[in-house]
Protein backbone atom coordinates (compact mmCIF):
# COMPACT_ATOMS: atom_id res chain seq x y z
CA UNK A 1 0.00 0.00 0.00
CA UNK A 2 1.72 2.96 -0.66
CA UNK A 3 0.98 6.75 1.10
CA UNK A 4 0.26 9.37 -1.14
CA UNK A 5 2.35 12.50 0.52
CA UNK A 6 0.68 15.64 0.10
CA UNK A 7 3.53 17.75 -1.16
CA UNK A 8 4.63 15.46 -3.76
CA UNK A 9 0.93 15.66 -5.47
CA UNK A 10 1.56 19.60 -5.06
CA UNK A 11 4.80 19.24 -6.96
CA UNK A 12 3.61 16.45 -9.18
CA UNK A 13 0.69 18.90 -10.46
CA UNK A 14 3.14 21.97 -9.99
CA UNK A 15 5.29 20.33 -13.07
CA UNK A 16 2.08 19.62 -15.02
CA UNK A 17 0.59 22.81 -15.22
CA UNK A 18 4.24 24.34 -15.84
CA UNK A 19 4.51 21.91 -18.57
CA UNK A 20 1.27 22.04 -19.98
CA UNK A 21 1.58 26.45 -19.97
CA UNK A 22 5.04 26.10 -21.14
CA UNK A 23 4.05 24.15 -24.77
CA UNK A 24 1.18 26.61 -25.09
CA UNK A 25 3.35 29.45 -24.86
CA UNK A 26 5.54 27.69 -27.22
CA UNK A 27 3.29 27.30 -29.39
CA UNK A 28 1.35 30.46 -29.51
CA UNK A 29 4.94 31.73 -30.00
CA UNK A 30 5.33 29.79 -32.89
CA UNK A 31 2.34 30.03 -34.79
CA UNK A 32 2.81 34.36 -34.20
CA UNK A 33 6.27 34.42 -35.18
CA UNK A 34 7.30 36.30 -32.22
CA UNK A 35 10.64 34.63 -30.76
CA UNK A 36 10.81 36.55 -27.32
CA UNK A 37 7.40 34.55 -26.74
CA UNK A 38 9.02 31.15 -27.97
CA UNK A 39 12.04 31.40 -26.07
CA UNK A 40 9.64 31.91 -22.89
CA UNK A 41 7.68 29.01 -23.71
CA UNK A 42 10.77 27.10 -24.34
CA UNK A 43 12.42 28.33 -20.71
CA UNK A 44 8.70 27.34 -18.63
CA UNK A 45 8.98 23.83 -20.32
CA UNK A 46 12.77 23.59 -19.57
CA UNK A 47 12.08 24.71 -15.75
CA UNK A 48 9.15 21.87 -15.45
CA UNK A 49 11.77 19.38 -17.06
CA UNK A 50 14.26 20.06 -14.76
CA UNK A 51 11.86 20.23 -11.19
CA UNK A 52 11.15 16.71 -12.69
CA UNK A 53 13.96 15.69 -12.97
CA UNK A 54 15.70 16.90 -9.61
CA UNK A 55 12.46 16.23 -7.17
CA UNK A 56 12.12 12.68 -7.17
CA UNK A 57 10.53 11.42 -3.93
Amino acid sequence: MAIDWFPDRGVRRLVIVLGTAGLAVLAGGIAVDLLWIIGLGAWMFMIAVIIELIYRP
